[in-house]
């Protein structure tokens, strides 16, 4: 799943893109209100997590020019300001969640899991199942013929990805953006070494194939 943070502080914004990172998110990170506005109406996101006092757009006018425009995403602010009325302020402006500075990074990532959870049952499915592969996303499970498949970050993105996309071929150029946040290197092999991981998590000690290469094209995950 992909979050949009939009935060000035360079520490706190380090210490969140980490976090979201080990726990299987793809961050993209804005550093004032101008570039987050714009990131978030030309992009995709399953999240936004906004603060206040921001360069160039503050926090609360970014959000109600995003409500405004319909970017309908889940949004939660992340500010200093905790008084009642600051809150009751950013939930009238179209915020779905408001948390405190300072603030611990295990409360955030949840409050976002309960965000996206509410969010999904309308929209997004959570739980995929491809053939004999089953995903439960939000509590990070995989399951292939009852057997648990423990996956690293990336390798778990990848395959939530494979999952809502299968039967479509998706080329490298689109996991690199989707898994990695950033535009393909065509001369790197980081795609084809991840996929090889997840390919031997999915299908050593089974009787089919389910990950597929398409030569000159990418790679596709088809039911066994």
């Amino acid at each position: 799943m992909k979050i949009l943070l939009v935060e000035d502080d360079t520490k706190i914004a380090s210490f969140v893109i980490q976090g979201f990172k080990e726990s299987g998110f793809v961050v993209d990170h804005a550093v004032d209100g101008e570039d987050g506005k714009h990131m978030a109406i030309q992009a995709s996101y399953d999240a936004a997590i906004i603060d206040l006092m921001l360069p160039k757009l503050d926090g609360l006018s970014l959000i109600q020019e995003l409500r405004a425009r319909k970017v309908n995403i889940p949004i939660i602010i992340l500010s200093a300001k905790s008084s009642v009325d600051d809150r009751i302020k950013g939930l009238e402006m179209g915020a779905d969640d408001y948390l405190t500075k300072p603030f611990s990074f295990s409360e955030l990532l949840m409050r976002v899991r309960a965000l996206l959870r509410r969010s999904n049952s309308e929209t997004v499915a959570t739980k995929l199942e491809v053939g004999n592969i089953k995903m439960d996303v939000l509590n990070r499970e995989v399951i292939r013929e009852d057997k648990y498949i423990h996956l690293q970050p990336r390798e778990f993105c990848l395959l939530e990805y494979l999952m809502r996309n299968h039967d479509r071929v998706l080329t490298k150029t689109l996991i690199m953006e989707h898994v990695y946040g950033y535009y393909f290197d065509p001369q790197s092999n980081v795609v084809d070494v991840l996929v090889c991981r997840l390919r031997n998590k999915l299908e050593k000690g089974f009787g089919s194939k389910v990950l597929h290469t398409i030569r000159g094209v990418g790679y596709v995950l088809k039911e066994s």
